[in-house]
């Protein structure tokens, strides 16, 4: 997994593969389809911005975290520009530091995949000490069916289950399609996960 000094690397030198500039288009359908009501909603691993943004816009009290200092420092740009409101953090999902928790909801696109490769039975537990009881979370991440290289890193069906179950019900569990970013012309295959805290 890559150190914090190297994700901030990527966001000095604009090297973004996973950063489609728009709001995932998953997140929104599972959002409407679900029922998900706007409450104190997490983002782990919210890059630039654009997902809180968009659930702040749907009524959500947002807080984004990012281990990348530069990431945080262009969501509170973004989030200025649309003129919403939302914190952010610089910080390690593994060690958050006090939020104004508890969330009702938290969305993960991308982070889970690339901290399961060092600490794949901490990610859970770290993240729902921060969930009130019954909250949800949208889990997306790279699907084992469709290795690739360069691309998410993957993990596979049973691991997802054995490792998010540490914490959470699985309530659906299906594959879906990255969106694609500016210069990355491929979809990548992946999954959905919807969980609740156990």
């Amino acid at each position: 997994m890559k150190d914090h000094r190297a994700w901030n690397d990527s966001y000095r030198e604009g090297c973004l593969p996973w950063d489609t500039g728009r709001p995932s288009s998953e997140l929104q359908r599972v959002v409407t389809q679900h029922a998900i009501h706007p409450c104190r909603a997490l983002e782990i691993g919210c890059g630039t911005g654009t997902n809180c943004v968009w659930l702040a816009q749907q009524g959500f009290t947002v807080t984004g975290v990012d281990v990348a200092p530069l990431a945080i420092e262009k969501a509170k740009h973004r989030a200025e520009q649309a003129d919403v409101q939302a914190e952010f953090h610089a910080a390690d999902v593994l060690a958050l530091p006090a939020l104004k928790g508890p969330f009702g909801f938290f969305f993960d696109r991308g982070c889970y995949h690339a901290v399961r490769r060092s600490a794949a039975d901490k990610y859970a537990p770290a993240v729902a000490r921060h969930l009130a009881a019954g909250a949800r979370g949208l889990v997306l991440a790279g699907n084992a069916r469709e290795p690739h290289e360069p691309g998410p890193p993957v993990v596979s069906e049973e691991q997802l289950r054995r490792e998010l179950g540490l914490a959470f019900e699985i309530l659906d569990l299906h594959e879906f399609r990255f969106d694609e970013a500016p210069g990355v012309p491929e979809s990548f295959l992946g999954w959905s996960c919807l969980v609740e805290k156990r």
